[in-house]
């Protein structure tokens, strides 16, 4: 990947300098990848009796779809479709935020229970396989909030997005925060993506293969306690 290959707004000396770190990197990021189709076809045979259980336990309590396929921006400033387990009503996005804050009134019964124990986040195994993203990397966001993006930010975009990160763990509760806002996209911009930022980009400057299987541990632990 080159600067002149990506959109015109992600073009900047940050991005650049960061383009020439990850070229450094190319045996690690191939040993990612190669760990990351290995690792979540795996997961998947495993858990996937669980996960058609769960899938009929969505059915059973609400109407509508069991995944949820929300547009994120991912590598290279693209956007693709994330699966996700569906935790809240139909057509949720077209009648409230993009932020789920604390009690919100449109998350399910067996949607509580999933996004407590972080059980939504398995179905995006399948993005790790068709290659939109990775299991260990920043996390994507939607379009409104790349749009509101500086500059350093852009660098966070020129690898795949991740099922969990550092800033993940770090923000697990971030919900629990933004209940206590009287803006919370304000107090998203504001407050919560410059830490998480920092969090990701410090990522990128060391990461490695062993680093992302530390991260799975780390997450899993966090989901645990």
């Amino acid at each position: 990947m080159i600067i002149q290959e990506l959109p015109a707004w992600m073009q900047n000396e940050d991005t650049a300098l960061w383009l020439e770190k990850l070229r450094k990197k190319r045996g690690t990021l191939a040993c990612k990848r190669a760990f990351d189709i290995a690792a979540s076809f795996l997961i998947l045979v495993i858990i996937s009796p669980f996960l058609l259980l769960l899938a009929l336990a969505i059915k059973l309590d609400s109407p509508g779809p069991v995944f949820y396929r929300q547009v994120r921006v991912g590598r290279g400033g693209q956007d693709f479709r994330i699966f996700k387990f569906r935790t809240m009503v139909q057509n949720a996005d077209k009648i409230g935020p993009p932020l789920t804050v604390g009690d919100d009134p449109r998350i399910t019964r067996m949607g509580r229970l999933i996004r407590k124990c972080r059980l939504d986040e398995f179905s995006q195994l399948l993005n790790v396989l068709s290659g939109a993203m990775s299991l260990v990397g920043p996390r994507p966001e939607v379009r409104k909030y790349v749009d509101g993006y500086r500059p350093e930010y852009m660098a966070t975009l020129l690898i795949r997005p991740g099922i969990t990160a550092p800033s993940s763990i770090a923000f697990k509760d971030e919900d629990k925060l933004l209940e206590k806002s009287d803006n919370p996209e304000q107090t998203y911009f504001d407050k919560i993506l410059p830490p998480k930022m920092a969090l990701n980009l410090d990522y990128m400057e060391h990461i490695s293969l062993w680093r992302d299987i530390k991260i799975l541990f780390q997450t899993f632990a966090a989901v645990i306690k």
